[in-house]
């Protein structure tokens, strides 16, 4: 049986983190969950990991590198250029939407402030990317 590959949540805001976990596990999603609190860290489990996410879950407002910072550099290299990125944020400024799809994010998600939103919208997202979607081989 193939392992699943893990999701890469890329969140600061420890609510946020738990809210995000519990929406995965009540959407059963059985992949194994890295974290990084910030963008230094996010790059650099990224860039040293053997096996690479099959999702990388993104925030933009992220200490020491923010989120869109992270996501260049993710498109730039070449081993993880492919991987679905989306941008989990409360940020709804258009600036950052736009930047987001330039920089090739796959998706740009709205944080929901009421908690079932977040939990639906959150559960929904790991049921499409990673059961619905047919994800990259996992050579690459």
């Amino acid at each position: 049986m193939v392992t699943p590959r893990p999701i890469l949540l890329v969140e600061d805001n420890p609510d946020d983190e738990r809210l995000t976990m519990r929406a995965l596990k009540r959407s059963k999603v059985t992949n194994p969950i890295l974290i990084a609190r910030d963008g230094a860290e996010a790059l650099e489990i990224l860039f040293t990991a053997n096996l690479l996410p099959g999702l990388i879950v993104l925030d933009l407002k992220l200490p020491k590198i923010d989120g869109l910072e992270v996501l260049q550099r993710i498109r730039a290299n070449e081993r993880t250029a492919l991987l679905p990125v989306v941008i989990l944020t409360s940020s709804s400024e258009e600036g950052d939407i736009i930047e987001s799809y330039q920089l090739r994010a796959n998706s740009y998600v709205r944080k929901p402030v009421e908690f079932e939103q977040f939990i639906n919208a959150v559960s929904q997202l790991g049921l499409y990317w990673l059961l619905i979607n047919e994800a990259l081989p996992e050579e690459l």
